[in-house]
């Protein structure tokens, strides 16, 4: 890699970087080209001519937050065997990460969410493709803990995804709005109660 390429991916990083963290603390649909530029100390032009238009930002920055949910929640889970052990890493992770109060950890989906949910466009289309891609993951989980006998076989997956994701929204809330410490506790106390109504009669755990 020459010189010239590796500034020019260190300044894009940076631009990111900065994009993320306004993001998270204002919203997605807060992102602005001459704002980063401020932020950045970068010129309009520079930013421009690195990520494009605005649009581009966003998805560019929410691929970069998937890359990241990826790597610290979704990815480790695969080193355990198929499965209840991979849903139990998953919830816990994705629980841990939601109750950071740091804006590293700021979930973009649950916001975007909230702020989308009555607009209509390539932004709110982008932010529910990637939570349906997320309760994908979580449902082929849950369906090959069923296959394995460690869910009773009339556990509704799509039931089960739906109240795990309601557990971590009621997370967020609870961490991130009202700074409850305890927030964590409660909601894994209240996964493992939800857990253990669909756990298979045959499954020694």
């Amino acid at each position: 890699m020459d010189t010239l390429t590796a500034k020019s991916e260190a300044t894009y990083a940076t631009i990111i970087e900065a994009a993320l963290r306004m993001a998270a603390a204002e919203g997605i649909g807060k992102l602005s080209l001459g704002e980063l530029a401020k932020r950045t100390g970068i010129s309009k032009s520079g930013v421009f001519s690195r990520v494009g238009s605005l649009e581009s930002l966003q998805s560019a920055v929410l691929d970069e937050y998937d890359r990241r949910f990826a790597q610290e929640v979704f990815l480790p889970s695969l080193q355990l065997p198929r499965g209840l052990p991979r849903l139990m890493a998953m919830v816990g992770a994705w629980s841990r990460r939601a109750a950071d109060e740091g804006l590293r950890n700021a979930c973009l989906y649950s916001a975007g969410a909230f702020e989308f949910d009555d607009q209509h466009g390539p932004l709110r289309d982008r932010l529910q493709q990637g939570a349906v891609a997320w309760r994908a993951s979580l449902r082929k989980t849950i369906l090959q803990a069923v296959e394995l006998g460690q869910l009773r076989p009339d556990t509704d997956a799509a039931q089960l995804v739906y109240e795990i994701s309601s557990l971590v929204v009621g997370l967020v809330h609870d961490s991130r709005f009202l700074h409850d410490e305890h927030a964590g506790r409660h909601m894994l106390r209240a996964f493992n109660r939800l857990i253990s109504t669909y756990k298979s009669f045959n499954d020694p755990e």
